[in-house]
């Protein structure tokens, strides 16, 4: 049986619907009105932490291993002055997962809250890095035709795609690489290979088509950057 249109019906539905839809809006801004703020992120506390640890969690202070204003003097451990901040916050989260367990660093990034881990990124990120330089001159330019054109014939791609021509990566997305200690390079490139480092696809895959004379070479050019 057809049923009879009736604009009076169909008008109190409609207000009906708009009543809900103003009370379940009303309810939401309440609710947001009420969440804690996002704390704002303070690279002053960052560095405070970075320069002294805490010593009532037993953190030490980030210092003591890659020097004051993050500028490493230790070719193992990687220079961290003007790293881009959303790089170092990544890193320190995924030092708390299988994709970057290294003993030393996961420890200390557990300890460490999100605030932490972000202030701490946003003070090395303001820090001025020192320059750094390459050894060997013997594989410098086999280095720079790497890092500048990649290896086409194994499908390599140029580190300057994404790195940067002067290895000062791109926010959000590659780190700053230029200056770099060659031997910490050189060992990210073959954790990548070996697949101890797996938090990054690209540079696993990268990693996997480079021969250790060209890992070092290419690692002494980026030590060289500025």
């Amino acid at each position: 049986m057809n049923r009879v249109f009736q604009p009076a019906a169909c008008a109190a539905i409609v207000k009906s619907l708009l009543a809900s839809f103003l009370i379940v809006g009303s309810a939401l801004a309440a609710d947001a009105a009420h969440a804690p703020a996002a704390a704002k992120v303070d690279p002053a506390k960052g560095g405070s932490l970075y320069d002294t640890g805490d010593n009532a969690r037993g953190l030490p202070a980030c210092a003591s291993c890659h020097g004051a204003g993050g500028n490493s003097t230790i070719n193992t451990n990687p220079k961290l002055a003007g790293q881009i901040d959303t790089y170092i916050h990544k890193q320190l989260v995924d030092f708390t997962t299988p994709g970057r367990n290294q003993p030393v660093m996961t420890t200390y990034a557990k300890m460490l809250s999100d605030d932490e881990k972000k202030n701490i990124a946003a003070y090395l990120a303001t820090q001025q890095p020192k320059q750094g330089a390459a050894r060997s001159k013997d594989t410098l330019e086999l280095g720079r035709k790497i890092y500048r054109g990649g290896i086409a014939d194994r499908g390599v791609a140029a580190c300057a795609s994404c790195h940067g021509a002067t290895g000062a990566g791109m926010p959000a997305q590659y780190p700053r690489i230029g200056g770099q200690h060659q031997d910490y390079t050189v060992t990210q490139l073959q954790a990548f290979k070996a697949g101890t480092r797996a938090n990054s696809p690209q540079m696993a895959t990268l990693a996997k088509r480079l021969s250790d004379e060209e890992m070092k070479a290419v690692a002494d050019y980026i030590a060289g950057l500025k």
